[in-house]
């Protein structure tokens, strides 16, 4: 395969990094001549039978777009995603430096001080990708990159996603998506996740580096995910005495069964960790992870320019630091001189901007709705979500002013706006867009109305995807009552009910919801469609964990 070349630009030069879910090779990119990294994805050996190819080419390039909306450091840069042939392919940057197990190993024991910062940085990067919100869902250390100048860049961010096409979080085998040594007890029973799975994670991780062993090891996967739903964690200080109390407590929360047990979120485990970051000093050697903290934005230690002779005239770069323009007000933005003549503010001292003559200006043009229409039709078509979604977004207002809040035209606008944020994985924006659909119609035709329904079971699978997990449970379980006449609706909600009591830590509460939901869809289906079918999979990998 060396040498093939995707998407018409990218040719293969090197595997990389290989694996059950595809391949990994550096590449270069003929239009930019410029080094990238390629994942190639196979659909056939990851998916089951009901899994159409075609639907999982589709979440893929989905997932990749909401992925590269992401926008920090802490994350590898996503280029480009497709399918060619047989194979899903993602392009990202190629990143310097050497995988965090790697680093492990290479630094054994790792300085408990390192440990933290590993922490730090993966909760930065954690905080934004949760505000997305995406769950990562295979936080590991092989899929973490430390750059020579110390600093982390998570990888695959997205990719695990895309293989749990659904709430049931299981492959065609019966295990679920990620890797057991690192998967929280509510993933590891096939339940729904959200952001404190990827704590947990973070907590085994962390665990890895202060002790250089998982918490939970076995000869086999299944004894493994036993292990992290009913055994406790060997605390640090036992394995390790100079670890602190403070982090030795932290690690046992992120490690805890119930999710509800964990931090709230990436921003308080950092809160915890920032009296343990290093103060000052200077950094240990190369790749050290302490050094974005002791040293913030400092060059890369190998490529520090050549310092000038003390004396010697500074270059055209100094001089223009040295002596700004002016006329700039910050980088990038000039500033436009007001006439010597104009009054001036009082508040402030500067001139006063002169009154332009509004016979000189023409008042701006009414947006067209009509026209703004038609072009979210062809983006949409053309699956455009994100120029869709602006456009949507900024037509409304005008479309108010112009036709009133009440009127059927807004009413059409704003729940394809709802529909379309969904669609494109903005579900934080969704939702307050689909509580007002909701109260409006429910005040208008009564909480039985079929759009009202359907925009609660929006709401509710917003909430499900922000990891709100109990607000979740609640509305999905105020609408099931009204779907008893729609057997294929109260069956979803019935098997998302039972995932969430699973993903709250409440197992056998969950466990029971399906069980008698498998009865249920036998007796309505019989027992080979494909809803009993996975449903008999679910509870027999639930039952093989269990004590």
């Amino acid at each position: 395969m060396n040498g093939r070349v995707i998407g018409g630009r990218y040719e293969l030069a090197t595997v990389i990094g290989q694996g059950g879910m595809g391949q990994v090779w550096t590449a270069y990119d003929g239009r930019l001549d410029r080094r990238v990294a390629v994942k190639l994805l196979r659909p056939a050996t990851m998916t089951g039978p009901a899994t159409a190819a075609d639907e999982l080419r589709r979440r893929f390039v989905r997932e990749c777009r909401v992925t590269a909306r992401v926008d920090h450091p802490g994350l590898v840069t996503v280029h480009d995603a497709g399918s060619e042939g047989d194979d899903l392919y993602l392009v990202m940057q190629y990143v310097e430096g050497a995988d965090l197990a790697d680093h492990l190993a290479e630094h054994d024991p790792y300085p408990w001080e390192w440990a933290v910062c590993v922490a730090a940085q993966l909760c930065a990067v954690l905080a934004a990708v949760h505000a997305v919100p995406i769950v990562h869902r295979d936080l590991k250390p092989r899929n973490v990159m430390v750059r020579p100048d110390g600093s982390l860049v998570v990888l695959d961010l997205g990719v695990a996603s895309v293989l749990d096409t659904d709430t049931t979080r299981l492959t065609q085998t019966g295990s679920p998506i990620g890797s057991p040594a690192y998967m929280a007890p509510e993933q590891a029973m096939g339940g729904a996740v959200g952001p404190s799975t990827d704590l947990y994670a973070l907590g085994v991780l962390l665990h890895e580096l202060l002790s250089g062993n998982v918490p939970f090891a076995g000869s086999t996967a299944l004894g493994v995910l036993h292990r992290h739903l009913h055994e406790p964690p060997a605390p640090l200080r036992q394995l390790r005495p100079e670890v602190p109390e403070a982090l030795e407590a932290l690690v046992l929360r992120l490690l805890a069964k119930d999710p509800r047990e964990r931090p709230s979120g990436a921003h308080e485990v950092y809160e915890h960790l920032l009296p343990l970051l290093p103060a000052r000093g200077v950094p240990t050697g190369p790749m050290d992870p302490t050094r974005p903290f002791l040293r913030p934005h400092a060059p890369w230690p190998d490529r520090a320019p050549a310092a000038r002779p003390v004396g010697a005239a500074p270059g055209p770069v100094a001089a223009a630091v040295q002596a700004p323009d002016p006329r700039t007000s910050a980088p990038g933005r000039l500033h436009t001189p007001a006439p010597l003549h104009a009054p001036a503010d009082p508040r402030t001292g500067l001139p006063a901007a002169v009154p332009a003559d509004p016979r000189a200006v023409p008042p701006p043009a009414r947006p067209d709705v009509a026209a703004a229409v038609d072009e979210v039709k062809r983006l949409l078509g053309e699956g455009q979500l994100t120029r869709a979604v602006d456009i949507l977004g900024g037509i409304l207002p005008a479309a108010a002013a112009e036709h009133g809040e009440r009127s059927p035209v807004v009413r059409i606008l704003r729940k394809q706006y709802a529909s379309t944020l969904m669609d494109d994985g903005r579900y934080r924006q969704a939702l307050p867009e689909l509580r007002r659909l909701a109260a409006d119609r429910d005040a208008e035709a009564g909480p039985a109305d079929p759009q009202a329904l359907q925009f609660r079971y929006d709401a509710a699978l917003c909430l499900e995807q922000l990891g709100e997990t109990a607000a979740a449970l609640a509305e999905f379980r105020a609408v099931l009552p009204y779907y008893e006449r729609d057997l294929a609706r109260a069956f979803d909600i019935r098997q998302r009910i039972g995932l969430l009591l699973v993903a709250t830590g409440a197992h056998a509460a969950g466990q029971e919801q399906l069980q008698r939901l498998l009865f249920d869809a036998e007796r309505a289906y019989g027992p080979y469609h494909p809803l009993p079918v996975e449903l008999r999979r679910v509870l027999d990998h639930q039952r093989q964990l269990g004590p």
